[in-house]
């Protein structure tokens, strides 16, 4: 993987070109056992990943865990730890929040629970010290000043160190960077997800905010993946299923063409285009497998000639897939 780092906003951390999105260790995606899953974060940051993100939300903790084993020690050294909060499972009051995959989220943003969160993210983390703390979904009923203040005080407290957003609207961002500057925003973006690039990406370049995109490759969609077991936590993508996934499969399937031509992976074709969007965004794929971990850092070192990049636009333009989203934004 190429050495070139990256800047996470203005004055935020320097990290590899991509990350690694931990949340693929919960099951969502298939059966996983911790031992490997461990293993699986140590490769990353063996061979040069120093972003790691995870959430309170992923397994309700055990991800959290999973990764503090994996980084305790010598690993952490060098590691930008990103956590997320905001998903409430428990009794704790919430809001509702629909998605675009048939169920609804639990959302809690009040400043106690941003509060209780970080202590309990500290401690299942096993550190004393997140380096990149995000609000995974604000909470409709709480003015994101209200959230990113409470968040603003454990900067303060010396208990984390740079500020994010998640799932979130220009609109939030700025309000949000008014109180606290935003080192971060992460939301769904890939060729087969481009709605970021209305509002949200002119917005965080121009108050120079890092991006970093998450579900990169559409899913699993964009390296290969086209259908899904009744168990994967993706058969409730409608992009995945019926007449959608059939049309989704014609649609892109020219991309894999053109990265056998170019004599790369799918998968590195598509986190390449990620990555010439811009300077400052970081995609964090996720994977089972730590082979496929040096096939997604090789897609660092992929250069796309504009002709190239016309090609894929030609191909996957903004909205040329069909199907709901998550969270529409």
């Amino acid at each position: 993987m190429t050495t070139m780092q990256r800047q996470l906003g203005a004055a935020g951390p320097l990290v590899s070109p991509l990350g690694y999105g931990a949340m693929v260790l919960e099951g969502y995606y298939g059966a996983s056992d911790d031992a490997a899953s461990v293993a699986t974060i140590r490769a990353a940051v063996e061979q040069g990943v120093t972003l790691i993100d995870t959430a309170d939300a992923y397994g309700n903790g055990h991800n959290e865990r999973l990764v503090g084993e994996a980084l305790r020690g010598t690993a952490r050294a060098g590691v930008i730890l990103a956590t997320k909060f905001g998903i409430v499972f428990d009794g704790t009051p919430a809001t509702e929040l629909p998605t675009g995959w048939g169920y609804s989220l639990r959302i809690n943003g009040r400043p106690e629970y941003v509060r209780k969160s970080l202590e309990r993210s500290l401690h299942t983390l096993g550190v004393d010290v997140i380096d990149l703390w995000y609000v995974h979904y604000p909470d409709p009923a709480v003015p994101i000043e209200e959230t990113v203040g409470a968040m603003a005080e454990a900067v303060r407290a010396g208990t984390v160190r740079y500020l994010g957003l998640s799932n979130v609207s220009a609109e939030q961002v700025r309000r949000a960077h008014a109180v606290h500057p935003l080192a971060a925003v992460q939301n769904e973006y890939s060729l087969w997800r481009r709605e970021a690039e209305e509002q949200l990406l002119p917005t965080l370049r121009e108050l120079q905010i890092g991006f970093v995109p998450w579900s990169p490759l559409g899913a699993g969609f964009l390296a290969g993946t086209t259908s899904v077991s009744a168990d994967d936590f993706r058969a409730n993508n409608p992009r995945f299923t019926g007449e959608n996934q059939r049309q989704n499969a014609d649609r892109f399937a020219p991309l894999h063409a053109i990265a056998a031509e170019l004599g790369v992976s799918s998968a590195q074709l598509a986190l390449a285009w990620v990555l010439h969007q811009g300077d400052s965004i970081v995609p964090i794929p996720g994977t089972r497998k730590p082979e496929r971990i040096a096939e997604n850092l090789a897609a660092a070192d992929v250069r796309l000639s504009p002709a190239i990049l016309a090609r894929i636009e030609a191909v996957a333009p903004r909205g040329a897939a069909v199907g709901g989203t998550l969270i529409e934004s």
